[in-house]
């Protein structure tokens, strides 16, 4: 009988060198000479009875997709994972979150967010991996450069809820003289919901009565997933505003 082929995990992990340890590989060369899966291996410190740290590693990264793909797991898709309980589990959720925060905060200061395009372009890296819509006040000054980006509104897998009063206190706030409110849809596909446009109309009377522009509502998405071939819909293109 033929051998069975090994799986690319079990590939990817072959490729690594054997004779050091992630950690002995680290105090040589530096965290940026390993390999995700060593890298996540560190993080996990141990593997279980039957498999070592670097093939528990190997195996996380395969199934997520990439490293960057765990950034969007959740608590129980680590403790499902075996040799992953459940402190583990959080702690790694925990290092993912720190990993997207740090992204979002190291993005430029204050770019100039005047076009659709921009705005998605801000956001892809925030937005990656989210499984829940968020919605987000990005509060711009009279040039349409960033003051502040504000998370005003989590909700469930399918809808999130954001109210007037809720965007223009954020933008208050900040002094801002326009907003642009946007929001991730987790399908992928950034097509308007009719809640969504409701919302999106709401949200520019408000701003005539207090004086700040409402330059656009943004739905983020996916390319892949959007018959525009985008990844985003922007309400005042399409004449919502």
């Amino acid at each position: 009988m033929e051998n069975a082929r090994p799986l690319p995990w079990q590939e990817a992990l072959a490729e690594m060198p054997p004779q050091e340890r992630p950690q002995e590989r680290m105090e040589k060369y530096g965290a940026r000479a390993l390999r995700d899966a060593e890298l996540l291996a560190m993080l996990l410190r141990t593997g279980t009875a039957a498999e070592d740290v670097l093939t528990v590693a190997a195996r996380l990264v395969h199934d997520a997709g990439s490293l960057a793909g765990l950034v969007g797991w959740m608590a129980e898709d680590f403790a499902r994972q075996p040799g992953i309980g459940k402190v583990k589990s959080l702690q790694l959720v925990a290092v993912m979150e720190i990993a997207r925060r740090v992204v979002e905060q190291g993005k430029e200061a204050s770019p100039v967010l005047d076009a659709p395009e921009k705005v998605h372009a801000f956001f892809q890296d925030i937005c990656q991996g989210l499984e829940v819509e968020k919605c987000w006040v990005v509060c711009l000054n009279r040039k349409y450069r960033l003051l502040r980006c504000v998370e005003v509104s989590s909700g469930t897998v399918s809808s999130t809820l954001v109210h007037a009063r809720e965007v223009f206190r954020a933008a208050l706030r900040v002094g801002a003289s326009a907003v642009i409110v946007t929001h991730n849809h987790p399908s992928g596909d950034p097509e308007p919901s009719q809640a969504d446009i409701n919302v999106t109309r709401q949200l520019k009377q408000a701003g005539e009565a207090i004086g700040i522009e409402f330059l656009d509502h943004i739905i983020l998405g996916q390319a892949a997933s959007d018959r525009q071939k985008k990844g985003w819909f922007s309400c005042r293109s399409a004449g919502l505003v």
